[in-house]
């Protein structure tokens, strides 16, 4: 945090006015800004539950960050982080750029899901690259553009994290690898800040380069090995699975289809 300069009792009085002022707004603001962006940017579920911030240290605890699956995949989720640590330069909030100097995401857990040759985090990456615009910004879910807020993060990281391999080939199997910690400096910091979905772009792209890193393969691809697959194959087993099941479904067509030709005579 940035040290106050004492330069009179009256401006001391100002200053910390609107430190004060600005922090215990923080937290609403945050709250609203998530649960009212993230759906139109991911194009999923996206809901943060509580905010809570230190009027004098700046910090902000962000719990219960849900993140749903798109359309199409099976589970309910794709992350979840019970808590999110953030350090805001408090001297920043007035300006048009807001500097966060620490954003710390503790022990995620990733429901990661492959099927038609894709997975879910590259469909939410997909997702967010659509929303976004050329100038960084993306849409107000009433047609307009997002605050004209800016941000840089000085250190973004992530750290304890799962992921859990969710796939119906695999049933009940529980195929957990720990996700390598990430740790990105400056984001924003060329061009004096970045628009937040541009910010949510970059953080979430680094994310799933980790989630599909050959760290986490190689670990899934060994527990997968007792059950005959690996994960390249799993979309392709995927598909099989639903070949198979829709040529069951014409085969029960057909037989009722012969037994009505039987009762009515035709």
């Amino acid at each position: 945090m940035k040290k106050w300069m004492y330069v009179g009792g009256a401006v001391i009085v100002v200053v910390v006015v609107l430190v004060v002022v600005g922090l215990s707004n923080l937290g609403p603001i945050v709250k609203t800004a998530v649960n009212t962006y993230g759906p139109d940017i991911t194009k999923t579920p996206v809901r943060l539950d509580d905010v809570s911030v230190s009027i004098f240290s700046g910090e902000a605890k962000l719990q219960g960050f849900f993140l749903g699956n798109p359309k199409g995949f099976q589970g309910a989720s794709a992350m979840r982080v019970g808590s999110i640590f953030v350090n805001v330069d408090e001297g920043s909030l007035t300006g048009d750029t807001i500097i966060v100097d620490k954003i710390e995401v503790l022990r995620p857990e990733i429901s990661y899901e492959k099927i038609r040759g894709t997975d879910n985090f590259q469909t939410i990456l997909n997702n967010v690259n659509q929303a976004v615009g050329a100038d960084g910004s993306a849409q107000k879910p009433s047609g307009g553009k997002e605050s004209g807020k800016k941000l840089v993060i000085k250190d973004f990281m992530v750290k304890d994290g799962k992921v859990d391999l969710a796939m119906s080939v695999i049933g009940e199997q529980k195929i957990t690898a720990s996700l390598p910690d990430i740790h990105l400096k400056n984001i924003g910091e060329k061009g004096g800040g970045a628009p937040p979905a541009e910010v949510f772009k970059q953080v979430f792209a680094a994310l799933h380069k980790q989630i599909t890193s050959p760290a986490v393969t190689a670990a899934l691809n060994e527990q997968l090995k007792a059950l005959g697959t690996n994960v390249e194959t799993l979309g392709a087993d995927a598909k099989k699975q639903l070949d198979a099941a829709g040529q069951d479904v014409q085969k029960e067509l057909e037989g009722v289809t012969d037994k009505m030709k039987g009762l009515f005579g035709k």
